[in-house]
């Protein structure tokens, strides 16, 4: 694909529409629902159909919390969504970002193997995994959806979809600007600049500016060279332009510039299983938050994005475009033994970029019948100048192995529509359907010679859904739903196969209970069952440190969610949520299995690589149970008011490998925070804890023949925060 491509798609969106059209009326304002839903059981308004409705009403499984609310959680990036989401789970691998709903989200890591919970930032599909660190600087809401989207949303929202709504300028001019610094062990320094403005630049034009720097100074032990590893270094730019020339029509331009640094990718061998133990002078870290690399590893991650939406309406119906640019570059290094032993590297440089277009017709006026019907346009290209999985048999020699520059160009058509009509009073019937194809190009070459000339495949898949509800009284709702989704063939990067493995697909059915029986109680209830086909895996190849990808057979996932909020008395806010998944996999006997060897001094010094059956064994990053408790408390003291709030997150066991070997116990992570806001509502200053009990908790394991390694969450972390509003 020609980079002039990607710029070209970037032009539709502001060709779609013109001034001179008859203009619509603006959006409703969702900022003031928002902030009532913070402190009390107001409506939210949300936008997980495709069209601004009352979260109570949405025939969806979804999660919709405030920008307050995030905050009072201390929920700062996608990932920590895990603290209030039930069935999410936010985990990484060297530095990407995979997100896992109700089971299903993919393990793949680089470049065109979009992960199958899709991220959505103001309506703009996010491609790559490793693009996909947003960090929730100003954001108004964030809606988590749980369950398939492959009709309205389609592209790859196989398990459900994050969708992050940021506010648009204000026509009245208000900042703020906060300072957060902590300590954690080591006495290592976080620390968090934010700042956002927002006003008028005349009639008809407005624009904001948020901005982020973090920094912290590293909490691993760096058992080798001394001092830490771990640390890293933020910084985050958006800026949005509106243009609103009458009360009917509105453009919005959106520029984002992120940049990361860090050392994070550092992992520590689990259970001392590294091949480095067969070795004298090797140095085997012994505690959580210790590393023994030979090299410092290395994550830089470059990301420029641009948007552009546009709304318009016809009078009885709106018309909708947004354009969607991404450029990004993601470079990294990691030890592929986690130990001081020089056996394996694994350098890669990945780039990327992307461009889409959606144009979207949707009803305007209330009635029976609502419908929307749309057409979707996206392309991408990228490669790895840089991708080297080297390793050794003895440290004594140079590490050796393919040197891959592999390229990988996609393009994908969709067009898809949903109507709902009501059949009879307060009864509501859903058809839905999304028709894509996609076609991918792949080469590869292995120090310089031609490995993968130039192959390509096209998917062709319709998903459909079909759902019914019932509205019993005007505060409480059931549905039921049936629903497809797909994620397209993949071509594994990191190998030298030609050959794509195939889409995964899910038929999934669920029934859902929301219920506001009284003014201070909310309850929501959803149960599910998903048929699920052809899952993408991915696992370390039986030699060195690189990546192997394939099909399992099939998988069964059953269960449900529950939550609720509770407002007992004035200024006190309860919110509870838990999560049952029984995720098996089926006819899985083709998977990778690593079983771990004991040397005769007792060590591990790695392990076998084997298939194995994995037939009926627990689904990586699945934990049967979780939940999350929170409250917010506020109290009027003298001249001012103080703020308590907390939250509770508990998991059960998470298994990392296909035949359950490899795991995470249960575990439970708290935050605490207490807020000062004197009279005025201008200033604020608090104090805060994370982790509250030093928790030692695995974000991934990674088992392969050189070891088995994993990265661990950070450590207990205290502070303070102050913040000033214009």
């Amino acid at each position: 694909m020609k980079k002039k491509d990607c710029y070209f798609v970037a032009l539709l969106g502001v060709t779609a529409l013109t001034p001179q059209m008859a203009l619509a009326q603006d959006i409703t304002s969702e900022t003031d629902e928002s902030q009532a839903a913070s402190t009390g059981l107001g409506d939210i308004i949300v936008t997980a159909t495709r069209r601004e409705a009352k979260l109570q009403t949405v025939p969806v499984a979804v999660t919709a919390v405030t920008g307050d609310a995030l905050a009072s959680a201390d929920v700062s990036t996608v990932r920590s969504l895990t603290q209030v989401v039930p069935g999410f789970i936010g985990s990484r691998n060297m530095g990407v970002f995979q997100p896992v709903v109700r089971g299903v989200g993919s393990t793949g890591i680089s470049v065109g193997d979009e992960p199958n919970i899709a991220t959505y930032v103001d309506g703009v599909y996010q491609p790559e995994s490793a693009a996909n660190w947003i960090d929730l600087v100003e954001v108004e809401r964030v809606e988590v959806l749980r369950g398939p989207q492959g009709t309205t949303f389609g592209r790859n929202a196989t398990g459900g979809l994050i969708n992050v709504i940021t506010p648009d300028p204000s026509f009245d001019f208000r900042g703020k600007a906060s300072l957060r610094l902590g300590r954690m062990r080591r006495d290592a320094g976080d620390y968090d600049a934010r700042l956002y403005f927002t006003g008028p630049m005349g009639d008809k034009v407005a624009a904001d500016f948020a901005a982020l720097f973090r920094k912290n100074d590293g909490y691993i032990d760096d058992l080798v060279r001394g001092g830490t590893l771990g640390n890293q270094r933020v910084i985050d730019l958006r800026s949005k332009l509106l243009f609103k020339p009458t009360d009917n029509f509105k453009v919005v331009l959106t520029g984002e510039y992120f940049n990361q640094e860090s050392t994070t990718n550092s992992p520590q061998p689990l259970d001392g299983n590294t091949a480095g133990n067969n070795w004298p002078g090797v140095i085997v870290p012994t505690h959580a938050w210790q590393a023994s690399l030979t090299e410092v590893p290395l994550l830089n991650l470059t990301r420029w994005s641009a948007a552009l939406h546009t709304r318009l309406d016809l009078g009885s119906v709106l018309l909708e475009t947004t354009t969607g640019f991404l450029n990004l570059r993601w470079r990294q290094t990691t030890d592929g033994d986690a130990s001081n032993i020089k056996l394996s590297n694994f350098p890669a440089v990945f780039e990327s970029e992307s461009g889409s277009q959606e144009i979207k017709l949707s009803s305007a006026n209330p009635g029976r019948f609502q419908w929307l019907v749309g057409g979707y346009f996206y392309q991408f290209g990228g490669g790895a100048p840089v991708l080297e999985p080297w390793t050794t048999t003895n440290p004594a020699l140079p590490l050796a192995g393919p040197s891959l520059t592999p390229k990988l160009d996609g393009r994908s058509f969709a067009v898809f529509a949903e109507g709902t009509y009501e059949v009879q009073p307060n009864l509501f019937i859903t058809l839905g359907g999304r028709y894509t194809t996609e076609t991918r190009w792949f080469s590869q070459t292995n120090n310089g010679v031609l490995l993968v000339d130039d192959v390509s495949k096209t998917f062709n898949k319709f998903n459909y859904k079909v759902g019914v509800r019932y509205e019993v009284t005007d505060k409480t709702n059931v549905y039921a739903t049936y629903s497809t989704a797909f994620k397209s063939g993949v071509y594994n990067m990191a190998g030298i196969s030609g050959t794509p493995v195939n889409p995964e697909n899910i038929k999934a059915a669920e029934f859902g209970i929301k219920s506001d029986p009284l003014d201070w109680l909310r309850t929501n209830l959803a149960a599910y069952y998903y048929d699920y086909k052809g899952l993408q895996l991915q696992s370390k190849a039986p030699t060195g440190p690189g990546y192997i990808l394939q099909n399992a057979a099939n998988a069964e996932i059953y269960g449900g969610e529950f939550e609720t909020i509770i407002n007992p008395v004035r200024d006190l806010r309860l919110r509870a949520a838990v999560a049952y998944t029984h995720a098996r996999y089926k006819d899985f006997s083709n998977a990778q299995g690593f079983t771990p060897i004991v040397n005769g001094n007792g060590n591990y010094v790695g392990n076998v690589a084997a298939p194995y059956d994995a037939s009926g064994k627990v689904m990586t990053r699945a934990p049967e149970w979780s939940g999350n408790v929170g409250f917010d408390w506020s109290h009027d003291v003298g001249s001012g008011r103080v703020t308590l709030a907390g939250n509770l997150l508990w998991s059960s066991r998470v298994y990392y490998d296909f035949a359950n070997i490899f795991s995470q116990r249960p575990y439970t992570l708290s935050n605490l925070s207490i807020n000062w806001q004197p009279g005025s509502e201008a200033f604020k200053v608090g104090l805060w804890v994370t982790n509250l009990t030093n928790e030692k908790v695995l974000q991934t394991v990674r088992p392969g023949t050189l070891g088995t390694d994993g990265f661990y969450e950070q450590p207990r972390k205290i502070g303070m925060t102050i913040e000033a509003k214009l």
